[in-house]
């Protein structure tokens, strides 16, 4: 099985996002506070080939300055991250506006992929109209990356109204987008990440895997913790997948040590 592993650099400093997005939602985006060429020099020496960056840190900087960080490190752009509501069809014209400006600038610094995350939780609670609406908006972004020579993909989450295996289900039979399985996601949310990728097999191009510690509740490298990430290398060699392997981490101590406990186990279970 040809596969190629990337890593998030999302792990290198604190998760936040764009003040200014409060008040205009077409500048909402994701960031991690950062020095991204450390990271991208630690993911490197980690040995990992690629790359995934949040939106807010791909329109930091000109593509042509990303590249060149990425050339030095010697890292490829797999692939950025964008979220969303996508649920309220008033506000859904500023967020696909956004969606049009980081989709040109992934593809401009030469990514093939566009992880998609949302689907907002109202106060009030789930209306019946909510996942129609998510599939609609999920489509829409799809012909927008599409458009630009990126693949779409939309990664449940924690906190969105798609957390557990019938709401995965559900969403993918409204949308046509590939699925991104975020394993510590899905088997937080009491899914068997395993079997989701054997479900979703013909729809997965891209693959997120995370360690999962329940109690207390955190994220860890892919060799600690209660998830079984061997048994999902398993799936994904028996379904024939073929392509990008992202892990990820979202917070560490020290985010190189994670980054290479990570590889090791990858490069174990890939074997």
């Amino acid at each position: 099985m040809a596969v190629k592993l990337a890593y998030h650099a999302n792990c290198w400093g604190p998760l936040g996002g764009n003040a200014v997005g409060v008040t205009s939602i077409t500048q909402l985006t994701y960031r991690t506070f950062a020095d991204m060429d450390r990271a991208f020099a630690d993911i490197a020496k980690a040995g990992y080939e690629g790359v995934e960056i949040f939106d807010g840190n791909l329109l930091d900087e000109t593509a042509a300055e990303l590249r060149r960080k990425l050339a030095n490190a010697g890292l490829e752009l797999v692939s950025t991250y964008s979220g969303g509501n996508f649920i309220f069809p008033e506000v859904l014209p500023e967020e696909l506006a956004r969606i049009e400006r980081v989709a040109a600038a992934a593809a401009e610094a030469g990514a093939a992929h566009y992880v998609i995350g949302g689907g907002a939780k109202r106060s009030g609670g789930i209306l019946p109209d909510d996942y129609q609406q998510l599939g609609e908006a999920l489509d829409r972004v799809g012909e927008i990356a599409s458009r630009v020579g990126l693949r779409a993909h939309y990664h449940p989450h924690l906190s969105t109204i798609v957390e557990g295996p019938a709401e995965v289900t559900k969403i993918f039979g409204l949308t046509g987008l590939d699925f991104c399985p975020d394993t510590a996601h899905l088997a937080a949310a009491g899914g068997d990440p395993a079997a989701q990728v054997r479900e979703f097999a013909g729809r997965i191009g891209l693959v997120h895997l995370k360690g999962l510690r329940r109690e207390p509740f955190g994220f860890t490298p892919l060799d600690a913790g209660d998830l079984d990430n061997a048994s999902v290398i398993e799936a994904l060699k028996d379904t024939k997948y073929s392509g990008w392997v992202m892990a990820e981490l979202d917070s560490w101590p020290d985010p190189f040590e994670g980054a290479a406990r990570s590889h090791e186990f990858l490069k174990r279970h890939f074997a």
